[in-house]
């Protein structure tokens, strides 16, 4: 990772000063800091036909990550949500043509350079085994992005990632298969559509702000969006699968060949539920790639050592760490990323979103109280399914109305991830975390 290893490159291991949420990473050459806490779990798809929903549809204020930069904000209490005066400006889509073709270039440039010969040469071409390894990667929360049957960069990213972890190769796909087989059952599993995609889908949710501000919830537009989103897959692959007449015609209990593994339950969320710190959880560091557009998560533990690297040994105030978990992103434009190393200050379910157009052009605030629009929680609010605000003021980690974004555009200085990601997120990191932002 850079400066003593930037995500994504070659041979590098981490370790943190003891008390290592104020510490900063260091490089050796062990390997990859690596490892993963979590076992695999069973990949069955849901065929319950109904499920109850536990989630608030009235709008609320929104909390906001701590206006003192370096000092984290106590997480409230769970089922509370901080009030204030001034809700978090965050982030939206951002079409700059020149801005885009300056990160596509260097992207390109950066892709060419991620496949190896090995990779290109023993990937897998059959959309089957392709599909299998990604649902693996994915359960082992090394996100490979779309769960479709294409191993493009992200798969690749995670592959490399996730074989760093267990001391293998990066680039042995042959090796990350035969493993992915033997703990998967079958690739697909037949889903029904449960009674509760009729709360969460409303075919008139708006495309503009404006008009989104008048509703109390941002459903998903269609069942197959639902879906979709539920799989961590699209509705492209959904369709591929099912014919264009089944997805066109979805609905509560209609039948769906989906990709066999444990899906991202919606109706499971609370508005506002917060996350408090904890004792594990809080005590890992985030370090966010924003070349590479990945965030990985490490906590303390022994790395495997890959065959033939160097092995050079910790200090004596230095905690070893491994690689836990690692997720596709889409970060900021290069003059909004705010680099450097932060706090998780607050993380919280269903947020809402004050759309604040001048803060996103000038970073100020604005003072016309009639410009700025509040809009409700739900999937397709710009936010997502959650808000982890950092002790940068105005800047967290959250989900995205638009998963086809991810890694593919830039945000306003936010780090986004996909809303399955972001609902795991809280999962392996909590308020207290140490995010360093490169």
């Amino acid at each position: 990772m850079a400066n003593g290893g930037q995500g994504g490159k070659l041979g590098s291991v981490l370790q943190i000063r003891s008390g290592w949420g104020a510490g900063r990473p260091h490089a050796a050459l062990a390997g990859w800091a690596a490892g993963f806490l979590l076992g695999i779990t069973p990949l069955v798809a849901e065929v319950a036909a109904s499920a109850t929903s536990t989630a608030t549809a009235e709008a609320g204020e929104t909390g906001e990550a701590s206006e003192s930069p370096g000092n984290a904000e106590p997480a409230p209490g769970a089922g509370e949500v901080n009030h204030r005066e001034e809700g978090v400006v965050l982030d939206v889509e951002i079409a700059h043509g020149v801005d885009m073709a300056a990160v596509r270039v260097r992207d390109a440039a950066a892709d060419a350079a991620l496949e190896t010969a090995r990779d290109r040469a023993t990937k897998p071409t059959d959309v089957e085994t392709a599909v299998r390894l990604q649902i693996y990667l994915d359960q082992m929360l090394f996100g490979p992005g779309f769960l479709d049957g294409k191993p493009g960069k992200f798969t690749t990213k995670a592959v490399h990632a996730y074989n760093r972890s267990v001391g293998r190769t990066p680039d042995d796909w042959t090796a990350l298969i035969e493993e992915a087989n033997e703990a998967l059952g079958e690739t697909y599993a037949t889903a029904i559509v449960p009674d509760v995609a009729a709360e969460w889908v409303n075919p008139e949710v708006p495309w503009k702000y404006s008009q989104q501000a008048e509703l109390k919830r941002l459903s998903y537009r269609s069942c197959l969006e639902f879906m979709a989103e539920r799989y961590h897959t699209s509705g492209t692959f959904l369709e591929e699968l099912n014919g264009s007449a089944v997805v066109r015609g979805l609905g509560p209990r209609s039948v769906l060949k989906v990709p066999n593994i444990e899906p991202f339950r919606i109706e499971l969320l609370e508005e506002g539920r917060t996350y408090p710190p904890d004792d594990v959880l809080s005590n890992r560091y985030v370090i966010i790639d924003t070349k590479g557009r990945n965030l990985f998560i490490y906590g303390p533990g022994e790395a495997p050592v890959l065959a033939g690297g160097a092995v050079v040994l910790a200090e004596e105030d230095h905690t070893p760490q491994k690689l836990l978990a690692m997720f596709p992103i889409t970060p900021g434009k290069v003059q909004f990323i705010h680099h450097g190393e932060w706090a998780i200050a607050n993380c919280f379910e269903l947020p809402s979103w004050r759309y604040d157009p001048l803060f996103l052009k000038t970073g100020r605030r604005s003072k016309d109280k009639s410009a700025v629009k509040q809009l409700a929680p739900g999937p397709n609010l710009p936010v997502g399914i959650l808000w982890s605000g950092l002790t940068k003021s105005g800047i967290g980690i959250h989900g995205t109305a638009n998963p086809r974004t991810i890694g593919r555009s830039l945000s306003a200085g936010c780090i986004r991830l996909s809303n399955w990601d972001a609902a795991r997120f809280p999962q392996v990191v909590r308020p207290g975390a140490t995010v360093e932002i490169r």
